[in-house]
């Protein structure tokens, strides 16, 4: 698809504040379940703009209606507010100062970016229904969703249709990416732990060596993939970390390994962790250790449904032309538990294209370019369904 340059057709009236919000996000970052500056500072705007925000669902979630008075549809628009354990190596002027957390995935911007579709819609509310905006905590980590649906969001906030938006480096600066189905994979967060026999390394044969254990499962791991799935699926799973020992001469008791598994399709999921536990069995058998696979998050395929996918394409067309909206790329291989909403109601999951470090990259740093364009796909979203 050939994309074409324009001046993207803005939503009059915007807050110039967004970056300033956005950066001020970025400068003090927060991992999973412990947004609490980031709640606050959110809770504190909405009611600045005369809304009434309902705090800890979820823990640290917050949300906002904006209500026309009269009957219609109820709009959700949602976005993460947290960040990533790890550095910030953007060198901005506005860079973390929480050392070892960054903002490296663009949740601050996608949190001032609902900001300002609240400033706005507090101001001009739609003609009809409402809008519920549900800033959300722990996307990172897979559980944040799913506390705010448990903690009554579902009942206490019903909507009719969902929508979000992310940032993707995948995509070429000033386009939209939209598409019918699924556009995210879903996934399984595990974790292995290994238990064996601690020891002298130097007398390794009076030791059941955990570490030795855990980096056979590693390899073995990484080799599921192509072993196991056929290849007309798609599927990945990956081993980010491993953890053992603490010395050059000490044998350690245990180890420690935890990756995802993702698909697009749940029986594919399935198929990959029953092999995961497979190994972690035959790793146990031949090792000796007590080798033990947890589920610590799991979350469904991200899947558009066909009129939410073009209602979202046309409010991107409305913003960017339509030359920009590309309805017919691939999944993406990520995964985000804006699923379990889609699940709860229809609606899309809208990328927006960014010149930069993939994210999730010590060097990323979201687009500021990005922050009126989103607020005003979402507000034309609105708009066209609520009038």
């Amino acid at each position: 698809m050939t994309t074409t340059t324009r001046t993207p057709n803005l939503i009059p009236g915007l807050s110039v504040d967004m970056a300033d919000w956005r950066r001020d996000f970025h400068r003090h970052p927060e991992l999973s379940f412990e947004e609490t500056r980031t709640a606050a500072l959110v809770a504190e705007r909405l009611r600045d703009f005369g809304l009434e925000p309902v705090t800890g669902i979820g823990g640290t979630g917050v949300v906002a209606v904006v209500d026309s008075g009269k009957p219609g549809q109820t709009i959700a628009l949602r976005a993460d507010m947290d960040a990533l354990p790890m550095q910030d190596e953007g060198g901005k002027d506005w860079h973390s100062h929480t050392n070892g957390v960054a903002h490296a995935c663009g949740h601050d911007g996608h949190t001032a970016a609902l900001l300002g579709v609240a400033q706005h819609l507090a101001a001009n509310p739609p003609v009809s229904g409402r809008v519920v905006l549900i800033f959300q905590p722990a996307e990172e980590n897979g559980l944040g969703a799913k506390a705010m649906i448990a903690d009554g969001l579902l009942e206490a906030f019903p909507f009719d249709e969902v929508y979000a938006f992310h940032n993707m480096p995948l995509l070429d600066k000033g386009t939209a990416g939209v598409r019918v189905g699924p556009c995210l994979n879903g996934y399984i967060v595990w974790e292995v732990t290994v238990e064996g026999v601690g020891g002298h390394g130097a007398a390794f044969f009076k030791a059941t060596d955990p570490l030795q254990a855990a980096a056979r499962l590693a390899n073995e791991i990484s080799s599921i993939v192509g072993r196991y799935l056929d290849p007309n699926e798609s599927g990945l799973i990956t081993v980010c970390s491993l953890q053992a020992g603490s010395s050059h001469n000490i044998i350690p008791a245990s180890a420690t390994l935890s990756g995802t598994l993702r698909a697009l399709k749940p029986e594919v999921i399935d198929l990959l962790y029953a092999r995961l536990e497979a190994i972690c069995a035959g790793v146990a058998t031949m090792t000796g250790c007590t080798v033990t696979c947890n589920r610590l998050a799991e979350v469904p395929p991200c899947i558009n449904a066909p009129e939410g996918a073009e209602r979202a394409a046309a409010a991107c067309a409305a913003v960017l032309g339509e030359d920009n909206v590309v309805r017919d790329h691939g999944p993406f291989p990520f995964t985000d538990d804006m699923a379990m909403l889609l699940n709860a109601a229809p609606g899309a999951y809208l990328f927006l294209g960014q010149d930069s470090a993939m994210c999730h990259n010590p060097a990323y740093d979201f687009d500021d370019d990005l922050l009126p364009i989103a607020a005003s796909i979402f507000l034309t979203l609105v708009k066209q369904r609520l009038g």
